[in-house]
């Protein structure tokens, strides 16, 4: 699989694509209302992407940014495999992946430096304190990121951050969890979770990760996810990832879409079997009405973006 996220003009995410499925994707686009694809790395780098446009008819036009607006390039293409093989080799860091293709530069005009923050202390390390907390999470992306570095101290009558400063320091504060998990060794039991997950899925129940704000809105949506066929569901909330996050376990909430006890314990012992397969400890007692929580549980997911 590839290490990027593909999103296009119809609002897809597709996250570690194959080259095949990137290869569809690039030979589909050019109708409206889907003439474009953005491909980010994994983890999301600041200033560093590649995209494609096309429209039916037309050439294709590749734009990609290495680090900088003084790093940024364009270059057209006849055929859509030019393409493919231009992004492929991209996505997986190849040297001379853009060796085919005439590309030049692309002025995008100034870059608007962000002032430094005018907050005092208790603000700024409340404000860097929420930002750590999320991305120990994991979910985040650096559009959110911002987006929460933006408002958090926001009130009615003052916004002390303006959106670019909340970028510049969503974007450190990224760079620097990036780098503290470029030492992580091996697999982490946020990636074990997500093997178990997959199984279950396979299986027939429903899975999601930190899925909606809290227990109430989930279970009143996890319905509307479930695929033709899904038995039951399991899944966790934002507030349960806060948890882990902060070394309190991971507590899973589960159900059976028939809503009789029955499925609903029996979608637990799959559950806790699933985890238990890949090694992971569940506690849970076997009564249906109680949640299931992983623990212990070191939380290090790696961000994606």
């Amino acid at each position: 699989m590839l290490e990027v996220v593909v999103e296009t003009e119809t609002g897809e995410r597709h996250v570690r694509v194959s080259a095949e499925e990137l290869a569809r994707l690039v030979r589909r686009i050019g109708g409206d209302g889907d003439r474009f694809l953005v491909l980010q790395r994994i983890p999301d780098l600041p200033d560093v992407f590649a995209q494609v446009w096309h429209e039916a008819g037309g050439d294709y036009t590749l734009e990609h940014r290495d680090g900088g607006a003084d790093r940024h390039f364009r270059a057209g293409a006849g055929q859509p495999g030019a393409v493919v093989d231009a992004l492929s080799g991209w996505a997986r860091r190849q040297t001379d992946w853009d060796a085919g293709l005439a590309w030049s530069p692309l002025d995008v005009g100034p870059v608007r430096e962000a002032p430094p923050l005018d907050l005092d202390e208790d603000e700024r390390e409340e404000l860097e304190r929420r930002v750590r907390e999320v991305l120990a999470g994991g979910y985040a992306s650096r559009a959110s990121l911002a987006e929460l570095a933006e408002d958090f101290l926001a009130t009615e009558d003052r916004r002390p951050v303006s959106r670019e400063q909340a970028r510049a320091l969503a974007d450190r504060m990224w760079l620097r969890r990036v780098a503290e998990q470029a030492t992580w060794q091996g697999e982490t039991n946020p990636e074990r979770l997500t093997r178990a997950f997959d199984a279950l899925q396979e299986a027939g129940i429903t899975t999601r990760e930190n899925f909606t704000c809290c227990r109430h809105c989930g279970q009143s949506e996890i319905g509307g996810e479930a695929a033709p066929g899904a038995r039951g569901f399991v899944y966790f909330h934002a507030q349960c990832t806060a948890s882990a996050a902060a070394g309190h376990g991971l507590t899973l909430l589960y159900g059976g879409f028939d809503g009789s006890p029955e499925t609903t314990a029996a979608i637990g012992h799959e559950t806790v079997a699933a985890l238990e397969t890949v090694g992971l400890r569940a506690e849970w007692d076997g009564d249906p009405g109680r949640a299931i929580t992983v623990a212990p549980l070191v939380w290090r997911r790696r961000l994606i973006g």
